[in-house]
């Protein structure tokens, strides 16, 4: 059984899917900091079926304890953290906390509980800003440009410095580039509970009218149209990556560091363009000052993982913007249907525990 934590988030959710489409027995633990108990259910309608799951927070050992007690857990997919850059730079302790906390007390709780099989989710933050692109595992760390980057790096260095002391481990880093896109079948996405601090969750509010327009920021980059340019990556793409990531830990131990990015960078103004393109809807545009901790440009060299894993990823820009405008016009219309009997004075549905929303 594989523990995912984070499990209910935008790439948990993704994960949990792909998982237990492939026969894998599933346990989700989150906090719903940043997601809904309604994402259960639109699991079940895609899968069939319930995974486990446990409403809680990876910061606290006895949680993780009862957790390790009652599952035959035997691998840990740890996805679960504070992601946004910019809000990083306005509370550094909080994702400290949450990303350097959490996953040590993850990793002292399933080493008591003998488990020694840990996929990471990482981020192509940790790079240093680099001159010469694409970047591949090589290029040097040490000086992330935000609080998120540095989290990351040094929940990696806790993970490096473990593997090394005990070969027990087997523990793969995994550094994302940007996740976009959505399910296939139009029932699971990104739908942030918060103000959306990535782009695409932010330029489909826009699109679907919830918002006026997208904020861009920076228009001053040293890049072909001014705009930060970043290497977007399909979310079942990534997802299918983890899986490849973990077969491989299962076949040998030690540390290994792979990223998971296309290879091609795609500028702000680019994914605005090709969005419109694909949905036939205009995106109005408020350009403002560069965001702190931002850089000017990001994509990946991901031939290592070709190699070692035998994974790339194969679905194109348009296709995660296309996915990604299905499941928001989806979310939309449930969101819709949920409202209806509230408006007509029908009674609302609700299960027997009152807390999983239709």
């Amino acid at each position: 059984m594989i523990l995912i934590t984070g499990g209910m988030g935008y790439i948990g959710t993704h994960l949990v899917l792909e998982l237990m489409s492939g026969g894998e027995d599933v346990v989700i633990l989150d906090n719903l900091c940043n997601s809904s108990r309604s994402t259960l259910q639109r699991i079940v309608r895609v899968a069939g079926k319930a995974p486990a799951f446990i409403e809680g927070d990876v910061r606290h050992r006895k949680t993780l304890d009862h957790l390790f007690k009652r599952y035959p857990i035997d691998a840990v997919i740890h996805c679960a953290g504070l992601k946004a850059v910019g809000e990083s730079v306005r509370e550094p302790l909080r994702y400290y906390d949450t990303n350097l906390g959490g996953t040590l007390t993850l990793c002292q709780a399933m080493a008591g509980a003998g488990v020694f099989t840990l996929v990471f989710s990482s981020s192509a933050t940790v790079y240093d800003d680099c001159a010469i692109m694409p970047i591949n595992e090589r290029c040097r760390t040490g000086h992330p440009s935000s609080p998120y980057g540095q989290s990351k790096l040094m929940a990696e260095n806790v993970m490096k410095s473990m593997a090394e002391a005990d070969p027990r481990w087997s523990v793969a880093l995994l550094r994302y580039f940007n996740p976009i896109g959505a399910h296939d079948s139009g029932q699971v996405g990104e739908m942030p509970a918060l103000m959306p601090n990535n782009l695409l969750p932010y330029l489909l509010q826009v699109a679907s009218g919830q918002r006026p327009s997208l904020s861009v920021f920076g228009s001053d980059y040293q890049t072909p149209d001014g705009t930060g340019i970043r290497d977007y990556i399909h979310v079942m793409d990534l997802a299918e990556g983890h899986i490849k990531a973990l077969q491989a830990l299962r076949c040998a131990q030690g540390l290994h560091i792979w990223n998971l990015g296309t290879g091609l960078g795609h500028s702000v103004l680019e994914v605005v363009k090709a969005f419109e393109r694909v949905s036939g809807v205009a995106v109005p545009l408020a350009f403002k000052p560069r965001r702190a901790g931002d850089i000017a440009q990001c994509w990946a060299d991901p031939v290592k993982a070709s190699k070692e894993l035998g994974w790339r990823a194969h679905r194109s820009l348009d296709c995660m913007l296309d996915d990604a405008w299905r499941w928001q016009m989806s979310y939309r219309r449930d969101a819709a249907e949920v409202l209806l009997p509230v408006i007509t004075g029908t009674p609302s549905l609700t299960t027997s525990a009152g807390s999983l929303s239709i």
